[in-house]
Order: structure tokens, then C-alpha cells, then sequence
């Protein structure tokens, strides 16, 4: 078969209907690999999202408990009075009442101003938790009778006021005796107490 200048001209539309059907079937066969690429994409990250979302989830129930724990504790601490506002008022009045209570002898006592708890303390210092946290140091000069004095107190302290208290050092000297008649100091203690609220 041969063809002549006049069959190309009978055919040219037909030709480039075809062309035109060619390039449009390739341009949507592109787009559709693009699109479909795209799709799957997309799939695989929300696939990753729902993964992320059911771990999530899985983990909810423990945080829960955590959390409650955590408030638990927050609760019996605010209860106790270690957590919340100082209250020294009450302190020497408790003092008071435990120096009567277990007939110490006269001591002296001096409680400094508040300030924030330092990283000695507590790890990450006054604002752990996002709680601050403040310490009062008290400096303590007691006689005693007998070690039992001093230990009773600090039982009867820590048992009694709203704080929490920690012992940072105490020293406990030997009283030189004197001519005195009746009951008199054998020792005496010098400690120093932070009390942290």
C-alpha cells in the first residue's frame, strides 16, 4: 500500500485526534501515578498517626493511675500542712505545748525569715515540680536532762506541726556540773532544723 500527499491530508484529523488522545492518556496516566503515590503517602502517615494515637491510648489508663497517685499524695502532703503556707504561729504554740508536755528545760530557739529551698535540698531547688518549695531554718539551743529530751521532741515536733522538718546537723556537749542541788541539765544540744513548706 502506498500512501500519497492526498491520504495524509484525508487523514490529518483523524492523525491528530490520535495524537491528541496519546498525549491525553499519558498526561492522565502521570497524573494518576502522582496522585496515587500521593494517596499512599498520606495513608502511611495516618497509618503512623493512628499507631501513635492507639499507643497513646494504651498508655492513657497507666498515666491515669499516675496521675491519681500523684494527687493523692499532693493531697495528704497539703493535709499534713507540708505543702501550703507557713504557719509559724501554730509552730511556737506546738513548741510551747511539747516544752510543758515533757517538762524540758527553758531552751532557745530562733526560726530565720522564709526562703527558697536550695538544690542541696530537694533536686531542682525551690521550683521543683512546678511547685516552690520554702524552707525556714530554725537554730536550736537546748539543755537536756538525758538524749531521750532532745529525740522525744523532735518526734513530738514532727508528729505535731504542719511542716516537714529535716534535721541538718545537731551537737550534743556535755554540761560542766555545777554546785546547783537538785535536777540539772546534763547536756546540752545545739542543732539547726529547716522546716519546709
Amino acid at each position: 500500500m502506498n500512501f500519497s500527499a492526498n491520504d495524509f491530508v484525508r487523514i490529518r484529523w483523524g492523525l491528530g485526534f490520535l495524537l491528541l488522545a496519546m498525549l491525553i492518556g499519558f498526561a492522565m496516566t502521570t497524573t494518576s501515578r502522582t496522585l496515587v503515590a500521593k494517596a499512599q503517602t498520606e495513608q502511611r502517615q495516618l497509618e503512623a498517626q493512628q499507631r501513635e494515637i492507639r499507643t497513646r491510648l494504651s498508655r492513657a489508663p497507666d498515666e491515669e493511675r499516675e496521675l491519681r497517685g500523684k494527687i493523692a499524695l499532693f493531697q495528704q502532703l497539703q493535709e499534713r500542712g507540708i505543702i501550703g503556707q507557713e504557719e509559724r504561729l501554730n509552730w511556737v504554740e506546738q513548741i510551747a505545748r511539747i516544752k510543758a508536755a515533757r517538762r524540758l528545760f527553758d531552751f532557745q530557739y530562733e526560726i530565720a525569715p522564709q526562703k527558697p529551698l536550695g538544690d542541696a535540698l530537694l533536686p531542682g531547688g525551690a521550683v521543683a515540680g512546678d511547685y516552690e518549695f520554702m524552707s525556714s531554718t530554725m537554730n536550736l539551743q537546748m539543755p537536756l536532762l538525758h538524749e531521750d529530751d532532745l529525740l522525744g521532741f523532735l518526734a513530738d515536733l514532727r508528729r505535731n506541726v504542719h511542716a516537714h522538718l529535716l534535721v541538718r546537723d545537731c551537737a550534743i556537749e556535755r554540761v560542766a556540773q555545777g554546785q546547783e542541788r537538785g535536777v540539772a541539765a546534763q547536756l546540752r544540744a545545739v542543732c539547726t532544723i529547716d522546716w519546709i513548706t
